[in-house]
């Protein structure tokens, strides 16, 4: 496969295990130089090992361990092109869950997304552009959720990333959420049965890999879902999808 991205610079949180490191093995493979970051150091490192990247050790709901990722993937690497805000837990799945439990599921899955985005966005538009992928997921609005802190998690961050890529379009950086589907990992595994409609897990980084391209930056505000939608026709009919606001969240009466 081509290395189109070669050289550019990715930061993935959450990038240890699951979602996380297929998308910087899938980004690796397109010719980016990854950093992965995580609160696990043995995991991270081991992906690091891997893609020949580089591992940060942070927990993406506290400030200052941001700040310090972002600053140091700089330094090491060089200006970040691309950050994928995947970092995510499910905890506090009940209403009658313990209230610090349950709000630390925001904590890493809104706050963790709003402090990435906004300790890379200055260098991003100081070096003259650059992409934001956020992952996402269908519980922020199908039915049949069951974890009320994970769903509403999501539907916070999903309009988060819309409207950020709406503030950022002077800036010429786009903003991306997707929905991974459901794939297996270990947060996902313990609460579906074996029969679910597991999504195979290559195609969110494949997805990413797209969006990084620059190809699709037309969809930028829009949700995209990496089984369900092909990034080839949602290309081909960019302005079709954003004049009648497809791939979106609404209300509709």
């Amino acid at each position: 496969m081509a290395r189109e991205l070669e050289g550019q610079i990715a930061l993935v949180t959450g990038g240890g295990r699951g979602i996380g490191a297929r998308v910087a093995r899938e980004l690796a493979d397109a010719g980016m130089r990854v950093a992965v970051s995580g609160r696990t150091r043995e995991q991270l490192e081991e992906t690091a090992s891997e893609i020949g990247g580089h591992a940060v050790v942070a927990d993406v709901s506290r400030r200052e361990d941001v700040e310090r990722m972002v600053e140091e993937v700089e330094r090491t690497l060089g200006p970040i092109d691309l950050l994928v805000a995947n970092a995510g837990i499910d905890r506090g799945r009940n209403w009658d869950a313990d209230p610090d439990e349950w709000w630390s599921t925001f904590e890493v899955n809104v706050l963790g997304v709003y402090l990435s985005a906004r300790a890379v966005l200055p260098g991003m538009i100081e070096h003259g552009g650059g992409r934001i992928v956020i992952t996402g997921s269908g519980a922020s609005y199908l039915p049949g959720a069951t974890s009320t802190a994970y769903s509403a998690s999501k539907a916070a961050v999903g309009r988060f990333g819309e409207t950020l890529a709406r503030q950022l379009e002077p800036h010429g950086i786009p903003v991306f959420v997707i929905s991974p589907g459901l794939v297996r990992t270990d947060m996902t595994e313990p609460n579906f049965p074996d029969d679910a409609p597991w999504t195979p897990p290559e195609l969110a980084p494949r997805l990413v890999r797209g969006l990084a391209s620059g190809r699709a930056d037309r969809l930028a505000g829009r949700y995209i879902h990496a089984e369900h939608d092909d990034l080839e026709d949602l290309i081909t009919r960019a302005d079709e999808i954003v004049e009648q606001d497809l791939n979106a969240i609404r209300l509709r009466r």
